[in-house]
């Protein structure tokens, strides 16, 4: 036996998962949602952390978030939690007939809400409750949350395909393993590079602003607020979701998705005995 699937059994198992996905309670995805907003939070703060101070080598900062934040897909797909971005792959059963549209689009709904819910609740956590953010570190965690909205719509969107491209990559390289260590390399690898090419995942997007958001807030950040936060407002934040969570759908769905539907899944006449 393999130590790994092959495309088509990984296509054929991810048909499995999304109708399991489909069919699932409501109370089960609606905490399995927060779970992963939170796990996802818990990852971008530790890119947070990876990437704050002098770093002397070139690239070295963007390689060492990416390295920290892969740990949100681990949690997520190790243990077990519904991710918005990586259900962008429920097209493959929904173009096979195996769940509906309106299955899929109540998954969509119901787990972007919870990711988004345990993400904000991570971010005050974090900000309000463990005093771990402050100094040079909460001027670090503005200027990425600065740095996102300062971005165009269009940048943001074609940066959310990238993301979710190598997120819904790293998923299926995950599902390949039939080991511990094989799921953590698989995701491991895809996650680093997206973060490191500095692509926007909405989901990560759900701690980083609203934990940029939260620290200007605080009266000893007033300064930092006046120099970095002009561009970071709640409207702006929103518009960055906006077109990052388009970015991850088209990327997750058609590019990674779509394409291994078309190349990958059984079709219903081969599935007729």
């Amino acid at each position: 036996m393999n130590n790994f699937l092959t495309s088509s059994e990984i296509t054929a198992a991810l048909i499995d998962t999304g109708m399991k996905k489909a069919s699932r309670p409501l109370g089960k995805m609606l905490v399995l949602s927060v779970l992963a907003g939170a796990y996802i939070g818990l990852a971008a703060h530790f890119a947070t952390v990876a990437g704050w101070g002098e770093v002397p080598w070139i690239g070295a900062r963007k390689l060492l978030m990416g390295a920290a934040f892969s740990l949100g897909l681990m949690l997520v797909m190790i243990p077990g939690a519904e991710l918005f971005t990586g259900n962008s792959l429920m097209v493959i059963p929904l173009m096979n007939r195996r769940i509906s549209l309106s299955g899929m689009l109540r998954n969509w709904v119901l787990v972007y809400l919870g990711n988004f819910a345990g993400g904000l609740a991570v971010a005050a956590w974090i900000i309000y409750g463990t005093g771990l953010v402050s100094g040079s570190l909460a001027e670090w965690a503005v200027s990425i949350a600065a740095g996102k909205t300062a971005l165009t719509g269009a940048e943001v969107f074609f940066r959310g395909i990238g993301a979710n491209w190598l997120v819904c990559l790293a998923v299926m390289m995950g599902m390949a393993s039939r080991d511990l260590a094989g799921r953590i390399l698989g995701i491991f690898f895809p996650i680093m590079a997206f973060v490191a090419m500095g692509f926007e995942h909405s989901i990560a997007n759900m701690y980083f602003l609203p934990a940029g958001l939260m620290l200007l807030t605080q009266p000893e950040n007033a300064v930092m607020a006046e120099l970095l936060g002009q561009g970071l407002t709640v409207g702006a934040s929103l518009i960055n979701l906006f077109w990052a969570t388009l970015g991850n759908i088209v990327g997750g769905s058609l590019f990674t998705g779509m394409a291994y539907w078309y190349l990958e899944a059984p079709r219903r006449e081969e599935r007729q005995p």
